[in-house]
C-alpha cells in the first residue's frame, strides 16, 4: 500500500483559480466543483523545476487508439492505431547521436550503456543506400548548447567508446527539409526511400490537412543548425523531386515517424515512434472504445480517460485527463486497503476529493501528480468495487472550513497522536491540530522480534518463531535463547528487508543472549540504525543550510512539538538548519527517509558512569579510556566494539566504544490531519465516516456540491 506523505502548501486558492473551479453560488452554498482532473506523470520535483524522467512513452488499448492533437478549438483526430498495437511518443528535439551501425547487436550494446549510465536513450533504425542502419541517440535537449555539452560527456565515456569502436558522438537537431504533402502514407514511404538511397536520413512525417485529416510528407536530415541544413540540401539535390524541398516549419504541429527497437529489443521487430516538436503542440491520445489506455513506462498500468503529451520547459510532459470522481476510484484504492471497512474508505474518499480540489491547478500543467507527492494514483489497477462504492456513496462531498475547502492532509499512521501543523511546517492551521489517534491496528497479527547478542559480540534481530527459550540466563539475568532453524538470518532491523545487509546468518543450536523484545517494525512502531557517524554526516550535510563539521559525536532532540515530534535536532551541539521540521525525516535518513519525526535517538556510545567519590563521567564527551573491573578484581581497558552495561535497574544495555546512532520511533508520515490507521480503528469501533473526519479535522463542515 502506498500511504501519502505530502508537503503542506498553505497558500489559499487565488481568486482567479477559485472562479475557474467554482460556480457563482450564494455564499452559504458555495461548494467548489471539479468535473475533470489532470494528473501529471514523470515530473521530478521539488517546486517548479520539472524534467522528464522517461525518454519516450508507449500507449496501447485493446480496442485501438485515436491519435491527434488538442487545440484551443477542440480535438483533431489525425489517424488511428490498431487494436492492441503499441505507439510511442518522444520530443523531436536536440539529441546526441552516439552511434550508428548496420550491426544491431553493436547498436543495442551502445544503447544499453546509455541506459546504464542514466542517459535518455533511443534505439531506432532507418534505411540508407539500400541497407538498414541502427542509430543510438541520447537526450532531450532544448538548446544546441545543452546538446554540445552532452556530446562532451558521452565522448569521454570510456566504456561507450569501447562499444562503438571510436565513433564520435555528434549533435542531431530538428532542422529538416520537407516535401509538399503527398497523396498517402504509402506515397510518403516511396519518396522517403528515394532520399534514403542517397544516404540521407529521411522520415515519413504527419501533419493535419485543412479538412482535419492526416497529411503525409517526407522530412530529410537531422541538422543541428542552418549551416548543416544547407549541407543536407546540397546532398539531396540529385534526388528526384528534391527541387520541391523546403525547410520544415517546426513551429507548426507535426509527427515524425521513426522505427523504434528499444521496447522490442529485436532487430526485425520495431514499434512506431512519433517525435513531436517542443513548441505548443499537444498530442492527444484516446481509446477508440471503452477500454482503458495502457502506459507501458508506468509499470504497464492502465488508465481511464485520455492522455495529453506535450513539452514543458524543454522536457516531455505526460498528463492523464479523466473525470474527477473516476480519479478518486483509484486514489482510494491506492491509499487504503480495499478490504478495510466501508466507513474508513468513505473517509478516505472525502479526504482525497477535498485534497484534490484544494490543490487547484497546482502543477502548472496539471492539478496533481500521480505519486504520493500528491496522492497515490495507480490507474484502474487500484480500483475495487469497495473503493468505487465509497466514492459514489460520498459523491461530491468535501470538507470546508469557513466556507472554503481545507487542505485535507493525511498520513499512514500518526503514532498515537497527530501532528499540529506548527511542529511540521511552522504554520498554525486551525483545522490541523494535534489529537490522540488509535493507530495500533497496524500491529495486528505481526510477529515479535528479539534483539540479541551473538557469541561474536554482534547485535541484531531474530524473529520470535526462530528462537526457543533454553531456560537459562546470564549472570546479569538476561534470557539465553537458542536458534531452531538452519540459515536463520540476523537482521539489522526487526523486519524482513532484503535490500539491507544482514548482520549474520546462524544455524540451529546457536545460543544468543536477549537484550530486548519488540514488535515487528510497522507503521506504528519502528527502528532504524544503528548508523555510523560518517553515514549520518553525509546525509545531514546534503540537506542542512549550514554544514556540520564532522565527525558526529553527539546527536540529540533539543525541541519537541505538542505531539512529541522532534522539531529541532542538535549535532555536535549545533542546530541542524532545515527549511521546516518535517525535512528532518530525510535529513537523518541513511537508508531512505525516517518514517516520522516522532522518535528517540539512542546514542549507543553515550554512557554515564559513576566513579570513585561519586564522580560522574559521560562518554563520549570524556575521551579518557574506560576500564572494567572483572572477576578477581582484574582491571582491563575496554577495547571491544560493543560494551554490555548493567544499569542500576537491572536492564542490560548494549553500548559501543565508538558512537553510532539508532532511531526508535512511532508513526509513518508527517502525521498532520487524518491518520489512515486511526480511521481504520475508529471504523472498526463502529464510528461513521463523518465522525472520523470531524474527529481529525477541527471545526469543519461536510458539504455536497
Amino acid at each position: 500500500m502506498s500511504m501519502s506523505i505530502k508537503r503542506l502548501s498553505l497558500t489559499a486558492l487565488s481568486a482567479l483559480l477559485f472562479i475557474s473551479l467554482c460556480a457563482a453560488l450564494p455564499a452559504q452554498a458555495a461548494v467548489p466543483k471539479l468535473d475533470t482532473i489532470r494528473v501529471a506523470m514523470y515530473l521530478q520535483l521539488p517546486e517548479k523545476k520539472y524534467t522528464d524522467t522517461t525518454a519516450a512513452v508507449t500507449f496501447s488499448a485493446a480496442g485501438g487508439l485515436s491519435i491527434g492533437t488538442r487545440t484551443p478549438s477542440g480535438i483533431q483526430n489525425w489517424f488511428k492505431a490498431a487494436a492492441g498495437s503499441q505507439t510511442r511518443f518522444a520530443l523531436d528535439s536536440f539529441k546526441v547521436k552516439v552511434f550508428e551501425s548496420s550491426n544491431f547487436a553493436s547498436a543495442q550494446a551502445a544503447y544499453k550503456r546509455i541506459i546504464a549510465a542514466k542517459g535518455a536513450g533511443y534505439l531506432t533504425s532507418l534505411t540508407k543506400k539500400g541497407s538498414i542502419v541502427y542509430q543510438v541517440a541520447e537526450g532531450t535537449y532544448a538548446a544546441i548548447a545543452d546538446a554540445k555539452a552532452a556530446v562532451t560527456r558521452w565522448a569521454g565515456d570510456a566504456e561507450l567508446a569501447k562499444l562503438t569502436a571510436g565513433f564520435k558522438p555528434m549533435v542531431q537537431g530538428p532542422f529538416r527539409l520537407e516535401t509538399p504533402a503527398l497523396a498517402s502514407k504509402a506515397a510518403a514511404v516511396t519518396a522517403m526511400n528515394g532520399y534514403a538511397a542517397a544516404g540521407l536520413d529521411a522520415y515519413v512525417a504527419v501533419r493535419v490537412a485543412a479538412a482535419g485529416a492526416a497529411a503525409y510528407s517526407v522530412m530529410v536530415g537531422s541538422a543541428a543548425d542552418a549551416a548543416e541544413l544547407q549541407i543536407v540540401k546540397t546532398a539531396a539535390a540529385d534526388v528526384a523531386g528534391a527541387g520541391s524541398l523546403k525547410q520544415a516549419d517546426t513551429a507548426a504541429p507535426y509527427l515524425l515517424l521513426k522505427n523504434d527497437h528499444a521496447v522490442t529489443g529485436k532487430a526485425d521487430i520495431s514499434l512506431e515512434l512519433y517525435g513531436f516538436p517542443a513548441a505548443d503542440m499537444k498530442v492527444w491520445v484516446e481509446s477508440l472504445t471503452a477500454d482503458p489506455i495502457k502506459l507501458t513506462e508506468r509499470s504497464s498500468r492502465t488508465y481511464r480517460g485520455q492522455f495529453e503529451v506535450s513539452a514543458l520547459n524543454g522536457a516531455m510532459a505526460v498528463v492523464n485527463e479523466l473525470p474527477f470522481e473516476h480519479y478518486l476510484y483509484s486514489v482510494v484504492g491506492g491509499e487504503m486497503y480495499s478490504s478495510w471497512p466501508a466507513e474508513a474508505l468513505k473517509s478516505q474518499a472525502v479526504t482525497a476529493r477535498t485534497y484534490g480540489l484544494y490543490k487547484g491547478f497546482g502543477f502548472q500543467i496539471a492539478h496533481v501528480v500521480d505519486t504520493v507527492l500528491s496522492q497515490a494514483y495507480n490507474g484502474v489497477g487500484s480500483e475495487r468495487p469497495s473503493t468505487i462504492d465509497a466514492v459514489e456513496a460520498t459523491r461530491g462531498e468535501v470538507l470546508l472550513h469557513n466556507g472554503k475547502p481545507i487542505e485535507a492532509l493525511y498520513s499512514a499512521n500518526a503514532g498515537g497522536m497527530t501532528s499540529d501543523a506548527t511542529e511540521v511546517w511552522n504554520n498554525s492551521i486551525p483545522y490541523l491540530q494535534a489529537v490522540k489517534s488509535p493507530d495500533g491496528s497496524s500491529e495486528t497479527g505481526l510477529h515479535s522480534w528479539y534483539r540479541v547478542v551473538l557469541s561474536s559480540g554482534a547485535i541484531g534481530y531474530i524473529r520470535e518463531d526462530l528462537l526457543d527459550d533454553t531456560g537459562s540466563k546470564t549472570a546479569a539475568g538476561s534470557m539465553i535463547m537458542q536458534v531452531n532453524t538452519n540459515g536463520t538470518k540476523v537482521r539489522q532491523h526487526p523486519i524482513i528487508q532484503d535490500a539491507v545487509a544482514l548482520i549474520a546468518t546462524v544455524d540451529s543450536g546457536t545460543k544468543v543472549t536477549v537484550l530486548e523484545k519488540t514488535i515487528e517494525s510497522n507503521s506504528m512502531n519502528w527502528v532504524r540504525g544503528p548508523y555510523k557517524p560518517a553515514e549520518l554526516l553525509t546525509v545531514i550535510n546534503a540537506r542542512v543550510k549550514t554544514k556540520i563539521t564532522g565527525p558526529i559525536r553527539t546527536l540529540e532532540v533539543s525541541e519537541r512539538g505538542p505531539s512529541g515530534r522532534a522539531t529541532q535536532i542538535m549535532a555536535n551541539g549545533t542546530k541542524l538548519e532545515v527549511a521546516n521540521p518535517d525535512v528532518l525525516r530525510a535529513t537523518l535518513g541513511v537508508q531512505g527517509s525516517l518514517p516520522s519525526t516522532k522518535f528517540q535517538i539512542d546514542e549507543t556510545a553515550k554512557v554515564a558512569m559513576m566513579g570513585a567519590g561519586s564522580q560522574q563521567r559521560t562518554k563520549p564527551e570524556d575521551s579518557n579510556p574506560v576500564y572494567i573491573v572483572g572477576a578477581g578484581g582484574k582491571v582491563t581497558e575496554a577495547k571491544e566494539a560493543n560494551l554490555f552495561i548493567l544499569s542500576g535497574d537491572g536492564h542490560l544495555r548494549a553500548a559501543t566504544k565508538e558512537p553510532t546512532f539508532r532511531f526508535v520511533g512511532t508513526g509513518n508520515g508527517h502525521g498532520v490531519g487524518m491518520s489512515q490507521y486511526g480511521a481504520l480503528s475508529l471504523a472498526q469501533q463502529g464510528y461513521d465516516y463523518q465522525y472520523i473526519l470531524k474527529y481529525y479535522y477541527k471545526d469543519v463542515t461536510i458539504a455536497k456540491e
